[in-house]
């Protein structure tokens, strides 16, 4: 499949598998599961063309089990991942747009529309993250303090750290 069309086809899966299954009639489990045929007819694509997204997509944004497929994090409907609270390493990062910085430093970080705060071990992923809305800034999360303090941790399937807020003492630009 041409990378346009993988991409194209990823970001209708991320719609639906994340925010409005019921568009195309799909109710997912509590977890976020569909049934892989159900989701394939409900989408009008190949099998083999999902399967290649899931296969190819470099963010590993979504599993396929046991005849099911899901999202791995990034949900605005209700789901439980039924991930494990984890230790984290001491330091992640979280990209955004610069224009926002001085507000996040301000207020910290909330999931806005999300279940959870994304972060990650890898400063040129949150760069690449924050690009995505302008021009990227990186901030530097203590979360080595933030768990002494109480806050609970969570490492999504993908490699992508879940919290569900971080204070503004726990932050600092990079």
């Amino acid at each position: 499949m041409e990378e346009r069309n993988m991409v194209r086809l990823s970001k209708r899966m991320s719609r639906h598998l994340r925010h409005a299954p019921q568009e195309i009639g799909l109710t997912p489990d509590p977890a976020g599961w569909v049934d892989l045929d159900a989701f394939v007819a409900a989408l009008r694509v190949p099998r083999d063309h999902v399967l290649e997204v899931v296969e190819r997509d470099n963010k590993q944004r979504y599993a396929v089990e046991d005849g099911r497929i899901r999202a791995n994090q990034g949900h605005t409907i209700e789901v439980d991942l039924d991930l494990p609270a984890t230790e984290p390493p001491a330091v992640l990062y979280h990209g955004t747009a610069e224009r926002v910085v001085p507000e996040i430093l301000d207020k910290g970080l909330r999931p806005m529309r999300r279940h959870a705060v994304h972060l990650s071990t890898a400063v040129d992923t949150a760069r690449q993250v924050g690009g995505r809305h302008g021009r990227p800034a990186v901030l530097v999360v203590d979360a080595a303090a933030m768990q002494e303090a109480g806050h609970v941790f969570r490492v999504s399937a993908n490699g992508v750290w879940l919290v569900d807020a971080v204070p503004p003492e726990f932050l600092s630009g990079l």
